[in-house]
């Protein structure tokens, strides 16, 4: 009798889990955990890249991990008995393909019941596709949908091709909010709408620099012209090219999604070649405020979308903490300035947990997923219901979206910059601290 494609994957994993869990165990000694799980144990993996390049997305792992099991006090009661939690931390080293075998150590290993993961698509589209190969359920944050999405699929430029996943589940927002805050910030600006693309041949790049799905055409009708030179590899160190383009453009504006490392790298290199556009817009790149301090006077009024921050009207379900306690708790415990990937890491843990408790048999991953689609908690990142809303047919099993707002950065007294919201109009219970500035 021939198996269905169900019952292969099935007796793949397993002959999988038998053998090589065996080899890396007696590879790597103490290296993993034990292959054999105890009893009433829940073991939570998470990757992400807490060195390499993306390695500021990671900057609050350990506290988020640590504050999350000392408010569960490493247990969780889920059907009328008491779970012993592990969360084992993985590092993708900000490479894809070390974030794949990573999460396959963490499934063939360590045997994990869930999978979190965050940290742009080059950390979330490997984990989750190892995770929808071996039927292991996932919960991804910290990527704009569209990538994680449509990146994933086995056909990306062919729509009538693209399929649901059964066990990986994503919640950020998409592309279309980006460009929706972006232009809104750029509206409050005098300028003539010659925008210049700095898009890297990676995920996010291609994503955000498709002609029709990405920045191009949607900014155009929004009156902003994208001038767009050409992709560039990663860890670049001479955007010439970019700067002489965006010049004999005239861009007014500059926008793109970009390593913290190489937006360094291209400003510094704009304004020493005389280049300074009234504003200067970039996803990833500035998110952080090491990278903006890194750039001394000259990353004053820099712009970027903001998905979290300490005046965000939410809190925790976990530990009752507003954002802004939760961001002190951190710069407390850390001696750093908050970040925004504190407070989706932390919301990470807020949704498995809340998954986990209403898991009908822990055991069984066809139950965590179910437990996965009937989510509807309030986090610290705002509420979280994979219910379709605000996205297209394709991706409502597996996509949520949360709030975004715009920010700007600006030197404070004590000399350190803060990101200051300056557009809220997409999600207007987000209050604002002050108006777009132009570069000067």
């Amino acid at each position: 009798m021939t198996k269905s494609k169900s019952s292969r994957k099935i007796t793949r994993r397993r002959f999988m889990q038998g053998t090589a869990a065996t080899g890396a165990a007696l590879a790597a000694g103490p290296l993993f955990a034990p292959a054999v799980k105890a009893a009433n144990t829940i073991k939570i993996g998470y990757v992400s890249p807490k060195t390499g390049p993306l390695a500021p997305f990671a900057e609050s792992d350990d506290f988020n991990a640590k504050l999350y099991l000392d408010t569960i006090k490493s247990t969780l009661r889920i059907g009328g008995s008491d779970y012993t939690v592990e969360v084992i931390q993985k590092d993708s080293q900000s490479n894809p393909s070390r974030a794949a075998e990573v999460a396959q150590e963490l499934i063939v290993n360590d045997k994990i019941n869930l999978m979190l993961v965050g940290n742009t698509p080059e950390t979330t589209n490997p984990v989750s596709t190892t995770c929808e190969v071996e039927e292991v359920p996932c919960i991804s944050s910290l990527a704009p949908w569209q990538p994680y999405f449509i990146g994933r699929q086995g056909n990306p430029g062919d729509p009538s091709t693209w399929q649901p996943f059964e066990y990986t589940y994503h919640y950020f927002w998409g592309l279309e909010d980006i460009i929706a805050v972006f232009a809104n910030m750029w509206d409050q600006l005098d300028t003539n709408k010659q925008v210049g693309g700095l898009f890297p041949n990676d995920g996010d790049g291609n994503a955000w620099g498709d002609p029709e799905l990405g920045l191009p055409k949607p900014m155009a009708e929004r009156g902003y012209k994208i001038n767009d030179p050409g992709r560039y590899q990663n860890l670049t160190d001479d955007f010439t090219a970019q700067i002489t383009a965006f010049k004999n453009a005239n861009c007014e504006i500059v926008t793109g999604v970009v390593l913290p490392p190489d937006f360094t790298t291209f400003w510094n290199q704009a304004l020493q070649q005389g280049y300074k556009p009234k504003a200067a817009t970039v996803g990833k790149a500035i998110l952080f405020p090491s990278s903006v301090d890194a750039l001394g006077k000259a990353g004053h009024n820099l712009s970027s979308e903001v998905w979290w921050s300490p005046t965000h009207p939410f809190k925790s379900s976990l530990t009752g903490q507003s954002a802004g306690e939760l961001a002190k708790a951190f710069s407390e415990a850390t001696g750093k300035q908050w970040t925004q990937p504190i407070g989706f890491g932390h919301s990470l843990y807020e949704v498995a947990t809340d998954v986990l408790k209403r898991t009908a048999d822990v055991g069984d991953p066809k139950a965590i997923v179910a437990a996965i689609q009937a989510t509807d908690l309030q986090t610290i990142t705002g509420p979280v219901k994979w219910d379709g809303a605000g996205l297209p047919p394709f991706a409502a099993k597996n996509v949520c979206k949360t709030p975004l707002v715009g920010g700007q950065w600006r030197i404070q007294e004590n000399g350190k910059y803060d990101i200051l919201v300056v557009d809220n109009k997409s999600y207007p219970s987000i209050p604002t601290g002050g108006q777009m500035e132009p570069i000067t």
